[in-house]
């Protein structure tokens, strides 16, 4: 792994379960921590690792634990605690490391010239077979904590400083994910308490602000959060010198995007923004609200990182967390479709980097999760929710008596996935599956009438939305003639309600660009996150309505301060832009598994460049010629 020696390693899974855990529960709100609700996985506390060897000479090694591990290291017969020197002898030699904590991943690090740990190790839970240990380019030094995920920082001064209400407001550039950092020109005078906000009104609100705190009074430091503004009641903004203290994870921004539309250059630049605050040590919904790991919201970020960072670890820790342990007992999130967007997310991300490691080892969760999923069938074959289940979709108003239309749809599409990936057996069962629910699907939520899909069968109103429409394009569900009639009847009928949330328009635009509607697509591209612009967002929000007053543009949920100003799916432009405006797209087929087909009449100049592995695909266009060539990433 990138000339690396040695590594920290764990049980495959055990860290991603750990920081989602920690992750999951650090929302705060008012004062109030507030936990993630759903079911949270564990790791686990007790591993052995063993390896064996066969020594030219003599050696010794040091295995360190995880903060708190208990433990011993074997030699062959003779027994060492942790943190001793090892002494090993020449030939054919077993080893194996025994670890156990309580309040964290019990990992190790073994450090010695030829005996060392990386992924050459295996991992035993004593339940299971032994699995190949688990490692990252993030943990690699003896004196690394494993519960604390390595973190770059760059220091940010506030662009205008201001006294507001008898005290002082600072502003920075840009949202940050930040500790704010206090440090009295007076000492001993430190602020008693600081406002952080997404907006100014925010910060201004008082107890109305989502977050406030305060300083550490030896250090000055606030906790990490999400800010763009910091209001110090009762200090003058000549009493204090503020700092913000970015704190991000190491994931480079690997595209570019330069056309003839200045527009679509700052919409891309700005989501490009965006998009890299949710990136942290999973996919996050925004940075403020909820930073919790959704998987809806994961299932669109797989989309766009592809284009943008290429990152293939964030991707799989995330699916990782999402999953939990086996055998499922609760769907993603509590969410029976974002369990179904777990399983298409997860083929996604081994199609796009030719992932079949990964692949492999999630299979046998993919297969307990669609038995958990064919487990809650009514006697039509339809997906229905238990007790304590959460049909989602989106926030519109379904006539959700009975089946709903749309889920059928979302599990006609992984029941297909899963014919593809599995073995022959499960293929042929999942295969017959997948064709008796999609010939239901036909009989009874299709309304010739209409020539659309009605939400639910049962009711007898037979209310359509676009969300079942939608989704039967995206995933290939009716034949191209059916695709162009409910384009007309659904997606560009006006008595039809229209979507309201960015969350699904991404599945809206993905489906009119599969069509061949550019031309529209980028209409409201540039209207909608164009007029975001216009109104001086320095991040993409999750949701803009421009018809409301600005006293309301920041309330949602019922919260005067509740909408995300930074959040990851409102960075899909970035997604539909390279795919097919610039045509790029993943080809198992193709030599370096990307196809390359540009739409003609929409730039007369580009230049752009995306990942690809270990390289970045450069494309051009000048003088009516398109050109693509490659790199080595970061070579130049």
């Amino acid at each position: 792994m990138n000339g690396q020696k040695a590594y920290w390693i764990w049980y495959p899974g055990d860290l991603e379960l750990y920081h989602a855990l920690r992750q999951n529960f650090s929302r705060v709100e008012r004062g109030c921590a507030w936990p993630a609700f759903w079911k949270s996985d564990g790791f686990r506390q007790r591993v052995t690792y063993r390896r064996s060897y066969d020594l030219a000479r003599p050696e010794t090694f040091t295995v360190t634990g995880g903060p708190d591990t208990i433990g011993y290291v074997l030699v062959n017969d003779r027994k060492y605690p942790l943190g001793a020197l090892v002494s090993c002898p020449a030939g054919k030699v077993r080893i194996s490391v025994h670890a156990a904590c309580i309040g964290c991943v019990p990992a190790v690090y073994v450090d010695g010239e030829n005996v060392f740990s990386d992924s050459g190790w295996t991992a035993e839970d004593y339940c299971l077979p032994p699995v190949q240990a688990a490692c990252s380019r993030y943990f690699t030094l003896p004196g690394q904590r494993i519960d604390q995920w390595p973190m770059l920082e760059k220091v940010y001064a506030p662009i205008r400083a201001e006294e507001v209400n008898g005290g002082a407001l600072f502003t920075f550039e840009t949202e940050l994910t930040a500790r704010l950092h206090i440090v009295p020109r007076i000492p001993g005078r430190m602020p008693g308490e600081v406002f952080l906000g997404e907006s100014r009104e925010e910060a201004l609100a008082g107890s109305a602000c989502y977050f406030s705190c305060k300083p550490d009074p030896e250090t000055g430091l606030t906790p990490r959060q999400a800010m763009r503004f910091a209001y110090l009641p009762g200090a003058g903004p000549e009493d204090v010198c503020v700092r913000a203290r970015h704190q991000y994870v190491d994931i480079p921004v690997r595209a570019r995007f330069v056309c003839d539309d200045e527009t679509l250059n700052r919409i891309f630049e700005v989501a490009a923004h965006t998009f890299s605050l949710c990136c942290d040590v999973f996919f996050l919904d925004g940075v403020k609200r909820d930073k919790w790991i959704w998987g809806g919201d994961a299932y669109q970020s797989l989309f766009v990182n592809r284009y943008l960072t290429g990152d293939r670890e964030i991707e799989q820790r995330t699916l990782i967390a999402l999953r939990g342990n086996d055998p499922p007992l609760t769907h993603v999130n509590t969410i029976v479709d974002y369990s179904l967007l777990w399983i298409l997310g997860t083929a996604e991300h081994a199609l796009a980097y030719r992932d079949e490691a990964f692949l492999s080892h999630m299979l046998p969760r993919m297969e307990s999760l669609m038995e958990l999923l064919l487990s809650q069938r009514d006697e039509n074959g339809f997906l229905i929710g238990r007790k304590g289940d959460w049909i989602y979709v989106d926030w519109a108003e379904f006539d959700r008596d009975g089946p709903l239309c749309a889920e059928q749809m979302l599990l006609a599409a992984a029941l297909s996935v899963m014919a593809r990936l599995s073995a022959s057996d499960k293929a042929r069962m999942y295969r017959e599956t997948a064709r008796r629910l999609t010939d239901a699907i036909e009989e009874y939520f299709w309304d010739e009438e209409k020539q659309a899909y009605v939400d639910s069968w049962t009711s007898g109103r037979r209310a359509v939305t676009r969300h079942a429409a939608i989704l039967a394009i995206v995933f290939d569900l009716v034949p191209q003639a059916r695709k162009r009639r409910i384009a007309e009847t659904v997606l560009f009928n006006d008595d039809v309600p229209p979507i309201t949330t960015p969350y699904f328009r991404f599945f809206e635009l993905d489906a009119l660009c599969r069509m061949g509607y550019l031309k529209e697509v980028l209409d409201q591209i540039r209207a909608y996150w164009g007029g975001m612009l216009d109104a001086g967002v320095a991040t993409f929000w999750e949701e803009y309505d421009p018809q409301k007053p600005a006293a309301q543009q920041y309330a949602m949920y019922g919260d005067p301060f509740g909408k995300s100003l930074c959040h990851a799916w409102a960075a899909s432009p970035i997604y539909l832009l390279a795919r097919y405006f610039i045509g790029l797209s993943p080809d198992p087929s193709a030599p370096d598994g990307w196809r390359f087909d540009p739409p003609e009449g929409f730039f007369s100049e580009v230049s752009c460049e995306f990942p690809a592995g270990p390289k970045n695909i450069r494309i051009a266009l000048k003088e009516g010629k398109w050109s693509r060539t490659s790199e080595i990433y970061g070579k130049d």
